[in-house]
């Protein structure tokens, strides 16, 4: 009888701490690192925020009821929301009228979530997301539509037409050092400039004229592809400007002025589209060459090139 008693009495502490530690066991989900977290959860790399792991939808709360890969289509699981008015029935927090659904992660979030640290890859973005990797913050992934031809075509602008798809135009990674300094500002949500969406070796000329006097006369030849959307490009080298080449030393060299550019060609049918045909001289002692371009007001762009 007696051991009865303590067995029922254990059971009540037990399920009166499971309360406490469910309902007004914490007054925020904000964390830093996953030991911030209690077991079975894992601290959101974006949202700072706790998250439940899960393997199936049986595994979350009425909160969070999809169980869903953090980011892409890898590991871990975890529970995600859907409406801001199933989180404040989140039972993790002692008040959960402050929590919302995030639009960008689907996870609960409150008003204390410290900012985050900053993406390097997408694979820490949600999945209907993109690392930028120059502001270093997860933007939303375009709505992926059809298109057909060349450049912009019925893209968005800092889009372009690939394999018939959207998809975004190449921007410079942060720890590009063609850009370390003097990088172009450039935002496809407010910006108008030129957009280079392809740079690609086309050859490699050893003992070029073109680079006649050099310590290395070799020369890599190099074909840009850019789209404007203000008007089409001219129809002679005479009305270029502003197409700009940047080495590893960050310094920027005026394409036209400096002789760099052999010839460009408008798309036919598509003036707006065009291709530019540059080159470089090897720099001494490699056999690859790291190469920077933008026009003013567009993306700036990093391209490795090998021989």
């Amino acid at each position: 009888m007696q051991l009865r008693k303590m067995t029922l009495m254990f059971a009540a502490l037990s399920a009166a701490s499971l309360m406490m530690a469910c309902d007004g066991g914490r007054t925020s989900l904000a964390c830093s690192s996953d030991g911030d977290c209690i077991e079975g959860e894992i601290c959101h790399p974006q949202a700072q925020v706790c998250v439940q792991t899960c393997t199936t939808n049986l595994d979350c709360p009425t909160s969070a009821k999809r169980c869903e890969a953090l980011s892409g289509t890898g590991t871990p699981l975890i529970c995600k929301c859907d409406t801001t008015p199933l989180c404040q029935g989140d039972t993790r927090v002692s008040d959960a009228s402050t929590l919302s659904c995030s639009t960008s992660y689907s996870v609960c979030t409150d008003g204390t979530t410290p900012t985050p640290s900053g993406c390097t890859s997408d694979a820490q973005c949600a999945a209907n997301q993109t690392c930028n990797t120059a502001t270093k913050t997860c933007e939303n992934r375009p709505a992926e539509t059809t298109c057909s031809g060349s450049g912009q075509t019925t893209c968005s602008y800092g889009q372009y037409c690939s394999s018939s798809k959207c998809a975004p135009a190449p921007v410079a990674e942060a720890s590009c050092e063609n850009f370390s300094t003097g990088r172009p500002a450039w935002s496809s949500a407010s910006s108008s400039g030129p957009v280079i969406y392809s740079v690609e070796s086309t050859g490699y000329e050893v003992n070029s004229n073109k680079c006649a006097g050099a310590t290395n006369p070799d020369a890599f030849l190099v074909r840009v592809r850019a789209y404007r959307t203000d008007a089409d490009w001219p129809s002679s080298r005479a009305g270029l400007a502003q197409f700009f080449y940047v080495n590893t030393a960050a310094r920027q060299f005026d394409i036209l002025n400096e002789g760099l550019l052999l010839n460009f060609t408008r798309t036919s049918g598509n003036l707006k589209d065009a291709y530019f045909d540059t080159y470089l001289c090897r720099p001494s002692g490699s056999t690859t060459i790291q190469a920077g371009y933008f026009f003013t007001g567009g993306n700036p762009v990093c391209q490795q090139l090998r021989r």
